[in-house]
């Protein structure tokens, strides 16, 4: 595990790590950031256990080293449910500025090291040890990044549509119908139908990733209602990471692949 980096985004500490060679949030740092006033609750609600973890990272404080970390999943996870209208702003700022600065690696060479190299034959093996460990670091970085920007393409588009959708809008998304997308939901055990209407399994049902509404009709046999469920863009985000477990994509993604 690397040190700690520091960046600042208006006055807020954000710290990060390299754990096993991927960026790492510290948690409470980007819940402060984002305006959330009880971290471990907000880590809790909206980041998937999957997309977090506990280090232990000591910082010179008499407080608990035991540090909760977060990745890029549940880094956007915590952007998208956060109410500051500068969320989105901050999101553009990590992507451009705070992980190609984790990522970027190189050797430089200064005078005195290269009048070292020449005199000192275990320098120049252990420079050229560093240099081929870091020229290799950057290739794994260059395909990462090359991998997270369908990703990112894909998350931006959640986040600049903060509104309810149905299912036929998401179903597009992956180059489906509604009728196939709600299908393939109900075999990965993620809805069940009753009724007509679809329902989140017990699993999913406190995430936040649904809105259902009744809207009473007036019929021929006489007054009923319907029942509509609505997704939250929380919730197309959560279908995102379920599908990509069984390596369903959206078509933003398949595309890039293709390439």
């Amino acid at each position: 595990m690397n040190n700690l980096q520091e960046f600042n985004f208006k006055g807020n500490n954000v710290r990060t790590i390299l754990l096993d060679g991927e960026p790492r949030f510290i948690g409470t740092d980007i819940t402060k950031t984002l305006g959330y006033s009880n971290s471990r609750d907000a880590l809790k609600r909206h980041v998937d256990d999957e997309d977090k973890s506990t280090v232990v990272i000591p910082d010179g404080t008499s407080g608990n080293p035991n540090k909760t970390v977060i990745n890029e999943s549940g880094l956007y996870s915590l952007i998208l449910s956060s109410k500051l209208p500068t969320a989105k702003e901050f999101k553009r700022w990590v992507t451009s500025e705070v992980l190609p600065t984790i990522r970027k690696h190189g050797a430089y060479l200064t005078d005195s090291a290269i009048e070292q190299t020449l005199t000192d034959p275990d320098y120049l093996i252990k420079l050229a040890t560093q240099l081929k460990t870091e020229r290799e670091g950057r290739l794994i970085a260059e395909e990462t990044v090359k991998d997270l920007k369908p990703k990112a393409s894909y998350y931006d588009k959640v986040l600049s549509n903060p509104s309810l959708m149905n299912i036929t809008a998401i179903a597009k998304d992956y180059g489906c119908s509604a009728i196939s997308f709600n299908k393939l939901l109900h075999e990965l055990k993620i809805q069940y139908s009753q009724s007509g209407t679809w329902y989140l399994y017990s699993k999913y049902q406190d995430k936040g990733w649904t809105q259902s509404k009744t809207f009473p009709y007036k019929g021929a046999s006489g007054n009923g209602s319907n029942v509509q469920t609505k997704w939250t863009q929380k919730g197309r985000l959560g279908l995102y990471k379920e599908l990509k477990k069984h390596g369903i994509v959206p078509k933003i993604e398949q595309l890039s692949m293709e390439v």
